[in-house]
């Protein structure tokens, strides 16, 4: 068998394992739709919530106090607030919503987040954080 017989014979292979592959959904595509159905209550609770807005406000308000400019999109289900080089993201999660505090690219913390609680107190920790 040549060479060229050889590589048209795995290239042949390959194409057909990639069919394979796109016709069967992954079991990790599967468990991920599971997580997202599972989150979306906590999803469209923290979209909606008194809680949420408070949050912004409060850290557009303290972080005006630091002469700090925050950004603050969605993600997806997840709010992002970004300040300098740090990060606050609220993730629904199926177990409720966590907040994810990142510095760079690194995870610095991880706690869960009661839409109850005090926003102004978050966003207090979230900014004490880039000093």
């Amino acid at each position: 068998m040549s060479f060229l017989d050889n590589l048209e014979n795995n290239l042949k292979a390959l194409e057909s394992r990639d069919e394979r592959a796109s016709v069967r959904p992954s079991a990790a595509a599967e468990a991920d739709k599971k997580r997202a159905r599972a989150s979306q209550p906590y999803a469209e609770q923290l979209r909606s919530s008194a809680f949420t807005k408070a949050l912004m406000d409060q850290t557009v308000t303290q972080a005006h106090a630091l002469r700090t400019k925050v950004y603050i999109n969605w993600s997806g289900n997840a709010l992002r607030l970004d300040a300098r080089d740090h990060r606050l993201e609220l993730q629904p999660t199926p177990d409720g919503i966590q907040a994810v505090f990142s510095s760079g690219l690194d995870v610095i913390g991880r706690e869960p987040v009661s839409l109850d609680g005090d926003a102004a107190d978050l966003a207090r920790r979230f900014l004490a954080r880039l000093n």
